[in-house]
Parts: structure tokens; sequence; C-alpha cells
């Protein structure tokens, strides 16, 4: 009896010892887990493409391939299940950098949260100059780059239409496998908008017939200043003269009626010679816009700011501001005085 109480005994302590090796080998394996888990990442910065469809022995394949060492293949398939990740990544292009850790990215590809890029389009640009900054923008596909400008038009859905201005310049987000083509709907969309907007808005002696026509004075509004707080005054003196029947004489329409041959000096000759966008031998506005006008300058057109104001010349004191005047003698002496500050600016240079 003594006998097999002991060797109860026995066995009891060698379960015991057993149980208390697999409990320490568990908490071992969970804190190495763990560790791994929350580890930065070892790849330099960089990004890993994730294809539809890609399982996940593809997807870490592709970490590999990337430079993410860490961790045995058990630990990342066995961290994707406690995060529910497995069967659930999305495809797309992720970030990889030291910042995050295998949980961040896991969850990252889990939620779709892709690598984004961004494209400024800028306030008063033309469209070469738009089509121009869109094929030097990577990732970006390039699906336009052979297209002409009526091509792109139709290509977008809006056949009968002419790109100069219709699109909003703004910054946009993109992601890997999005092409010009895509950015350029949703600025066009947003221009669509913001148009709709400023014109149901529009002031109720507004000398404009259609949002078009608003979307032409607004491109002109943008080329004529950079400061906001001088659009709505600016806009105030056009629309004065087209109630008045006067000439716009506005210098940006004739450099774009000149076109790519513009060479940064606008000359007499270039104002007498007559263009659709010569607003000094032509009445009324041109016939289309001239450039991309923000959201600024597409209010500014549709509430002009009353005034008397009939003329309007630069300061030239280098902050861009403007002279205003409501007699042709007052322009007249402030045309002078800028030209005298150029004398004096062009002779300040020179002694240096």
């Amino acid at each position: 009896m003594a006998r097999a109480r002991h060797g109860c005994l026995l066995v009891l302590t060698v379960l015991l010892l057993l149980a208390g090796i697999a409990a320490g080998a568990g908490a071992w394996l969970y804190q190495r887990q763990a560790a791994f888990a929350d580890t930065p990442l070892t790849a330099e910065a960089g990004s890993v493409v994730v294809a539809r469809g890609d399982g996940f022995n593809t997807v870490l394949r592709r970490l590999r391939e990337a430079g993410v060492d860490q961790g045995r293949d058990y630990q990342w398939k066995l961290l994707a299940r406690q995060l529910d990740a497995a069967g659930k990544i999305k495809a797309g292009e992720y970030a990889l950098d030291a910042r995050l850790s295998p949980r961040g990215l896991l969850l990252n590809m889990r939620q779709g949260k892709v690598l984004q890029y961004r494209v400024t389009l800028v306030e008063g640009w033309n469209i070469r100059q738009l089509r121009a900054a869109l094929g030097r923008a990577q990732p970006l596909l390039h699906e336009t780059e052979r297209m002409g400008d009526a091509e792109l038009m139709a290509a977008l859905g809006f056949p009968d239409q002419h790109p100069e201005g219709r699109f909003l310049p703004e910054t946009y987000v993109y992601q890997r496998g999005d092409s010009d083509l895509d950015v350029l709907k949703r600025a066009h969309a947003a221009l669509e908008k913001a148009l709709a907007e400023a014109w149901a808005a529009r002031s109720d002696d507004l000398p404009l017939a259609s949002p078009h026509e608003l979307l032409i004075l607004a491109s002109i509004i943008e080329k004529e200043t950079g400061l906001a707080s001088e659009r709505p005054q600016i806009a105030g003196v056009f629309a004065r003269r087209l109630k008045l029947g006067m000439r716009l004489q506005t210098d940006p329409t004739v450099i774009y009626g000149i076109g790519s041959s513009y060479d940064g000096n606008i000359r007499k000759t270039h104002l007498t010679t007559d263009t659709p966008y010569n607003t000094y031998t032509r009445a009324g506005l041109p016939p289309t816009p001239i450039a991309m006008p923000g959201k600024d300058a597409l209010r500014a057109a549709a509430q002009p700011a009353a005034g008397d104001a009939l003329y309007f010349v630069a300061v030239g004191d280098g902050s861009g501001a403007h002279v205003f005047s409501a007699s042709y003698a007052e322009h007249n002496a402030a045309v002078a005085r800028y030209l005298q500050r150029l004398r004096e600016n062009r002779n300040r240079a020179v002694q240096q």
C-alpha cells in the first residue's frame, strides 16, 4: 500500500513538473510572439504591392522580397489569424518603414490603408501646364499621354467642351494603379460643382448670361491678381466694363492668344493684332477660359465688389497690389507712377 502511494506521488510530481514546463514554454512563446508583433519593421523605407487575389503565402513572399526579414513564417501566419487579417488583406500598395510593426502593417492591409500620393493643380495654370504636371506625376498611369485635347475631353465624356479652365485647381490624392484620367475626372467634377455653386449665388445684376461666361471671367480674374483680397475689386471693374460696353483690355487674354510663342514681353503689336482672345480689339469676353480659376476667383466673378472703378494698374512695389481708378485721367497718373517705380527699380539694380 505504501509503495502504491509512493508511486502515485511520483506520477503526480512528474505531471506537475511537466505542466510547469508547458506553462513556462507557453509564456515564453507568448512573449516571443508579442515581441515579434510589435517590433518595428526591419525593411528600409519602401513599399510592397499586394495584387488582387494574392493569398497570404504570396503576401509573405512579397514582404520577404521587399526586405522584411524578421520573424518566422509561422509567426506571421499566427499574427494574421489573431488579427483576423488572413484572407482579408486588400489589394494595393502599402508603406514599409520603421514606424510600422508587423501588427501595424497587417492591420493596414486588412483595412486597406494603402500608400497615397498627391498631385497639386495650381490656380492659373493653363491646360498645357496641367497636362505636363500630370505627365510628371509618378506612379500615376499616363493614359492620356497620346491624346489630343479634343480626344481627352471625349474620354471624359464631354466631347463638345473646350478643356481650358475645366478642372478645379486643388491637391488630389491618388494611389498606385490610378491614372491621369482618374484624376482629371475628379478635377472636372469638382470644377462643375464649384461653378454651379458660384452661379447659384451670383449677384442679381451680374452681366453674364451663363455659367460658361462666369467661368471665363473667373479665369481672367485669376490671371490678373494673386491677391485674394483684390479679386472682387477686379471682378467689379470687369463687370462695370461689360455693362457699359467697354472693352475689357486685359493683358492675360492677349498673352493666351499669343500661345506658346509668348516670350515674356507683351508688345504694342500684340495689343493691335486681332485674335479671338484680344480684348483690346474685341468687345466682350473671349470665347473660352484662359486658365484654371480657383474657388475664390469663381466667387469673385459671381459677386463683384461694388464701386465706380473702371481701371487698375499694378502698384509696382513687388506686393502684387493694384491701384484702382474711376477715371481715365486718374488711371494715367497711376500708370505714370508705376512706370516711375519701374525705372527706379531698374536703376537701383544697375547700381548694385
